[in-house]
């Protein structure tokens, strides 16, 4: 089985913090994510980001660019997945995310970097547990935090 590439988004609002939804109906389901998707074939990582923002979320975003990646095995369901991990700002009038898949996500909220650090601290209980490329940038990238500019 090959490696598959996964982006998910960072989008900050101007309080720094950034949408995380509910997975439902896919791997992860019942954990926390940043919106984000597949990698298509010839798309560059920004094209991808605004994408699956605008797909997921229905919010055009810009200022897109790269903060780093992570490499998810996941054996339980046999996957592996190097995951690219962007950022951007909302752009337009419209700036509060819609269930616009409501077959791969719950819910939508904002959070801060504290608040999924907590989520993560708490031991992964069923009610924050966080999708395994967010538990990763713990875990493998132990100093990251999205930037507030």
């Amino acid at each position: 089985m090959e490696a598959r590439v996964g982006v998910g988004v960072f989008v900050l609002n101007d309080e720094g913090k950034f949408i995380m939804g509910r997975r439902k109906g896919s791997v992860g389901a019942g954990t926390w994510a940043l919106p984000g998707g597949h990698l298509e074939f010839g798309e560059s990582f920004e094209a991808c980001a605004a994408r699956e923002l605008l797909e997921e979320t229905g919010l055009a975003v810009g200022d897109v660019h790269f903060l780093t990646a992570t490499n998810n095995v996941m054996e339980d369901v046999g996957k592996h997945y190097v995951t690219i991990f962007m950022q951007c700002r909302i752009i337009g009038e419209k700036t509060q995310p819609e269930i616009m898949e409501p077959d791969k996500c719950e819910e939508w909220e904002w959070a801060s970097w504290e608040d999924v650090r907590s989520w993560e601290a708490s031991g992964q209980d069923d009610e924050r547990k966080l999708f395994q490329p967010i538990h990763n940038l713990f875990v493998q990238r132990p100093l990251f935090r999205p930037a507030h500019n």
